[in-house]
């Protein structure tokens, strides 16, 4: 399968590096506007195609899917150009920066029969699948709480902030967990770098049931954090994505309530059990993520991270965005 990609920026080598190692995958062209990157991809790819222009790709008979991997402004724009000239289209997080642009991608693709899918890469993530498997097998009971912390002293952007820049992975990975859109958003955040660009946000999701998410992330933090804490009625699991090797560690604790109240004190007893740490067949996730891609194409099958799973992560960002905007009110979500 010819497959083209857009954009040879901070990510666009990774995924370079993917689809040429995955059998059965020709990585026909790359594209890129900045002449220089180009010369930098011919070194560790000198027999691929490069063009500056992405319009060539277009018309191209012998491709079948792009990969779309440049700023998130210009998502919308270039998927909607690969579509509507029948490729299959795989688009780096967010897949829009607002639903009315998803909507219109997702009605696209299904017009024209193609995959669109989004690079929600965590629900690809072994760890982040066992989380799942947690989950629904009820091993932890029933979900009360889950937080997450996606900090670091990074690249600071110029286009986009911290919920937009970092926000998709962690509010898809809490979609994907528990399996259904909050019903109300709300948030906060402040610009210290430069004006009107988050650097540090805190977004809160309430769901039905009292079930709630907190998801912390900023690029202006002293330490590197990835991690995912969820607090169920049985158990509490933490998944660290930092840990080289056990990246998630299952605490049997919890407070057991007899049901009623019998006396101060005794109505409820906290339990203290053992902490176990399951075995996780690590593979890379962007290979499984971009391997499903080719899948789904092969077989005609809806991706896990179709358009409609980034739908669902856009509206969620636009409700903290407008919540940001209004100094942390409410925003609830419709429909």
């Amino acid at each position: 399968m010819n497959v083209a990609l857009i954009g040879a920026g901070y990510w666009g080598p990774n995924l370079a590096r993917v689809f040429f190692e995955l059998p059965g995958c020709n990585l026909h062209t790359i594209c890129d506007k900045k002449k220089e990157r180009l010369d930098s991809i011919k070194a560790s790819f000198p027999n691929i195609n490069t063009t500056q222009d992405y319009k060539t790709l277009l018309g191209n008979p012998e491709l079948e899917a792009i990969a779309i991997v440049t700023e998130a402004q210009h998502h919308y724009e270039l998927a909607k150009e690969c579509l509507l000239a029948g490729k299959h289209v795989l688009v780096e997080k967010p897949l829009a920066l607002n639903s009315h642009e998803c909507e219109d991608l997702i009605g696209i693709a299904k017009a024209k029969n193609r995959i669109l899918m989004v690079g929600h890469l965590l629900e690809h993530h072994p760890g982040i699948r066992k989380l799942k498997e947690l989950i629904d097998s009820g091993e932890i009971g029933k979900v009360y709480y889950i937080y997450s912390q996606r900090v670091n002293l990074g690249e600071i952007r110029r286009y986009e902030n911290a919920l937009w820049s970092f926000g998709p992975h962690d509010v898809s990975v809490i979609l994907y967990l528990l399996g259904e859109e909050p019903e109300s958003v709300n948030a906060l955040g402040e610009s210290y770098l430069q004006e009107n660009i988050q650097d540090v946000v805190f977004v809160n999701l309430h769901f039905k049931d009292k079930r709630m998410a907190q998801v912390h992330i900023s690029w202006l933090d002293p330490h590197k954090i990835r991690k995912f804490t969820i607090v169920g009625s049985k158990k509490m699991v933490v998944f660290d994505d930092m840990e080289s090797s056990e990246k998630i560690k299952i605490y049997d604790k919890g407070a057991d309530s007899p049901g009623k109240y019998v006396s101060y004190g005794d109505s409820i007893t906290l339990r203290i059990g053992d902490i176990s740490i399951p075995k996780i067949n690590m593979k890379e996730p962007l290979k499984i993520e971009c391997q499903h891609f080719l899948d789904c194409i092969r077989e005609n099958k809806r991706p896990l991270n179709d358009g409609a799973d980034g739908l669902r992560v856009v509206r969620v960002l636009e409700a903290a965005q407008k919540s940001m905007e209004n100094y942390g009110t409410l925003v609830k979500l419709e429909g």
